[in-house]
């Protein structure tokens, strides 16, 4: 036995032309009440990826700061600060490189 859908316009449409009419009259309202939602979904949806957009911009450009900042402090950090620092990482996280930092004329890092 084929399957049939709960709801199956065509079964209405075998009735008379007046109750076929209402038929295709209700399919009408069903179809722009499906697209009604569509649209809204489609717009909640566009907004919705507009504000992690800007959620993205925001912490990238933290990260970026966030990075710059950690660079500078390694810098400055004397050697015994650095290794007292590295001392205090977990063994499972890796240790990361320092930058040498650029001497100043005056013999001062920064």
């Amino acid at each position: 036995m084929a399957f049939q859908p709960p709801y199956s316009p065509s079964l209405f449409r075998k009735r008379d032309n007046a109750s076929g009419a209402s038929v295709v009259a209700i399919d009408n309202k069903i179809e722009q009440a499906m697209d009604l939602v569509k649209n809204h979904l489609m717009y909640a949806v566009r907004e919705e990826v507009e504000i992690l957009k800007e959620q993205i911009r925001e912490l990238v450009e933290k990260n970026s700061r966030l990075e710059r900042e950690n660079t500078l402090l390694k810098t400055l950090a004397s050697p015994e600060q650095l290794e007292k620092f590295q001392s205090r990482l977990s063994p499972e996280e890796p240790v990361p490189e320092t930058p040498q930092a650029p001497e100043a004329p005056g013999g001062s890092a920064v």
